[in-house]
C-alpha cells in the first residue's frame, strides 16, 4: 500500500463508518450481504470479507492496530471515496440497490 497520513484515514474512517458493529454485524448474516459485489475464488464476495475485517478493527483499540488493519482502514477510506461520490449513487431504488448493500458490507449505511 502507498504512503498514508493514519490520522487522516483515521478520522475519515470514524466519520464513514456509521453502522455500529452490531448493525453490521446484522448485516452480513443476511443473503442480500453475502450476494452483494464481485466473488473471489473462495465463494465470499470482496465487500463482505471486508465487512468481517472492518469488524475486527472495531473491536480494538487504535492503539493495537497493526499494518493490515491501518491497510485496511485505508482501502475502505478509499472505497468510500470511490462510491459515495453523487454520481455512483442509483437514481431510484436505492434500498434495494447493489450500490447501497455494497456500501453496508463496507459498513457505511448510505440511508442514515
Amino acid at each position: 500500500m502507498a504512503d498514508y497520513d493514519k490520522e487522516e484515514v483515521w478520522e475519515e474512517f470514524q466519520t464513514k463508518q456509521n453502522m455500529t458493529s452490531k448493525e453490521l454485524e446484522d448485516w452480513l448474516e443476511t443473503d442480500e450481504s453475502k450476494n452483494a459485489g464481485k466473488e473471489m475464488d473462495n465463494g465470499e464476495t470482496i465487500g463482505h470479507s471486508s465487512g468481517r475485517s472492518i469488524l475486527k478493527i472495531k473491536s480494538k483499540n487504535k492503539s493495537d492496530l497493526t499494518k493490515a488493519n491501518w491497510d485496511k482502514i485505508n482501502e475502505t477510506v478509499g472505497y468510500y471515496h470511490q462510491n459515495l461520490h453523487e454520481s455512483q449513487k442509483p437514481s431510484s431504488d436505492v434500498e434495494t440497490s447493489p450500490w447501497y448493500y455494497a456500501l453496508k458490507n463496507w459498513g457505511h449505511d448510505a440511508l442514515k
